[in-house]
């Protein structure tokens, strides 16, 4: 089998199943007609499958016998952005029917390239023995869909994955290029909404409150210097603030003040997480000495970075040279984005790799979140090509692939996300 030649002759219908999934994008938990739509694929292509309650779709297919356990992965979800008429530069091939949701992350690029590898497989399993887990899902930009997929994965189906992958395409690697990280290819991370409660006065006497604004003052000025003197500079982090409210009229001290934002990381063990609790604790501080309290409205335990176990690299690289050519493999830094696949990574040994597509001259290269964002579809071509590749070899040669699980247990890994 020519993989590559074999996508090529299934393009337009790679491309119609993106444009489809562009046009009508839905954000995370609400993908109920994009589900559907996977579904139809699914049974026209003659795959099983199987629907997880708030987390998603497991499809499966059963090779010419026994063998190993691979799982490939899609989410689906979309984001709460109105999206522009053009990209960059161009007239878009599709636009959202779906005003002020789009697809600005490239996860409808994600859904065909899954379902074309699936109905690829699917064609070719006489050919290869063991079994490939399909799994689309919901909500990885804003909902906890994985909490319900793992578990079902784990004590449910009785299927044992003995590795997983996945790609994401990217804005900044053009199209025709495929790319995998050495160690973590995305970033951990946490966020934070949290309303610091204070007493509110007349702005002429100060001294009679206590300053919500004043609190977060310090507490702001203490997290930036927690980066400088508590974590490596070997390691990488990142803390920001995006959103800050307090207070309306210029004389009047506020009762209170929200504040939200991010952390991410590209070590939990060596950052992560003493720069989590770390930040607790000085919240904590600081709200004593000014007499302030604190809410958290949104904190979860941060989510792992996604990291990539090596001999799986290693795989993915030579997937890609023996399928696609030597060139197309391109060197990337690892992105400081986050993804819910670090929580399968976690359980199973695995790679995420990144699927270029960006083209100047279609327009393409906006960065992901963003109204201009777009992608070159001729870039897909090369994901599901290096993902059936990587697939077909690793069912075939069935290596055994050393992995420790370092999880504290089901519960502690499904409670994290952003």
């Amino acid at each position: 089998m020519n993989v590559k030649e074999t996508v090529m002759q299934h393009f337009e219908e790679l491309k119609n199943i993106r444009r489809y999934c562009h046009e009508h994008p839905e954000l995370s938990a609400e993908e109920f007609e994009t589900m559907k739509y996977i579904e139809k694929k699914l049974d026209s292509y003659g795959i099983a499958y199987h629907y997880v309650k708030n987390g998603g779709i497991f499809g499966w297919i059963d090779g010419k016998g026994n063998g190993k356990t691979i799982l490939l992965r899609a989410d689906i979800d979309a984001l709460p952005i109105v999206e522009d008429e053009k990209n960059l530069s161009c007239p878009r091939t599709c636009i959202s029917q779906n005003k002020g949701v789009m697809h600005a992350c490239g996860h409808d690029g994600h859904i065909a390239m899954l379902l074309m590898e699936a109905k690829l497989l699917q064609e070719q399993k006489d050919n290869w023995p063991g079994k490939v887990i399909l799994m689309f899902e919901e909500g990885e930009e804003g909902s906890d869909a994985v909490r319900y997929l793992l578990p079902y994965l784990e004590n449910e189906s009785g299927w044992n994955i003995d590795t997983c992958y996945a790609t994401h395409v990217r804005w900044d690697i053009p199209a025709g290029k495929m790319a995998v990280c050495h160690g973590p290819a995305m970033a951990g991370g946490f966020g934070f909404k949290i309303k610091i409660k204070g007493h509110g006065g007349h702005g002429s006497r100060p001294d009679l409150a206590q300053s919500p604004i004043d609190c977060f003052t310090a507490f702001y000025k203490d997290l930036q210097a927690l980066r400088m003197r508590a974590v490596s500079p070997m390691e990488t982090l990142t803390v920001s603030v995006g959103s800050l409210h307090s207070g309306d009229v210029l004389n009047v001290i506020p009762n209170d003040l929200i504040f939200s934002g991010t952390s991410r990381f590209f070590s939990y063990d060596n950052a992560g997480k003493m720069f989590y609790e770390e930040f607790l604790k000085l919240l904590e501080n600081d709200c004593k000495n000014y007499n302030c309290s604190y809410e958290i409205i949104h904190m979860k335990k941060p989510l792992y970075e996604t990291r990539n176990a090596e001999i799986c690299v290693t795989r993915a690289e030579q997937a890609i040279k023996k399928y696609l050519g030597d060139a197309v493999l391109t060197p990337c830094e690892p992105w400081m984005a986050s993804e819910t696949m670090a929580l399968t990574m976690r359980l199973y040994p695995g790679v995420l790799t990144f699927t270029g597509i960006a083209n100047g001259e279609k327009g393409c290269g906006a960065n992901h979140h963003t109204p201009e964002f777009d992608l070159d579809e001729d870039g897909l071509i090369y994901g599901v090509t290096t993902a059936i590749g990587y697939a077909l070899d690793y069912l075939t040669e069935q290596p055994d692939i050393p992995f420790h699980r370092n999880i504290i247990s089901m519960e502690d890994l499904v409670s994290r996300n952003l």
